[in-house]
């Protein structure tokens, strides 16, 4: 669900490492939002990251 069905971004991994240097795995997820959106002229419900909604990749449905 954490992917953007715009630009496609998705959950990317890493390495947490601690004080002492300890090394663990993690994940970043992006910050995805349910949005009433316009796709193929109809209201539909989508799954749109805030930097497609800020940058007005999506046209809004009201």
């Amino acid at each position: 669900m954490a992917k953007c069905e715009i630009c496609g971004k998705g959950v990317t991994f890493g390495i947490k490492v601690s004080h002492s240097h300890r090394r663990s795995n993690r994940m970043w997820k992006p910050n995805v939002k349910r949005v009433k959106a316009v796709v193929d002229g109809k209201p539909q419900h989508v799954y749109v990251c805030t930097r497609c909604l800020r940058s007005g990749k999506v046209q809004r449905a009201v």
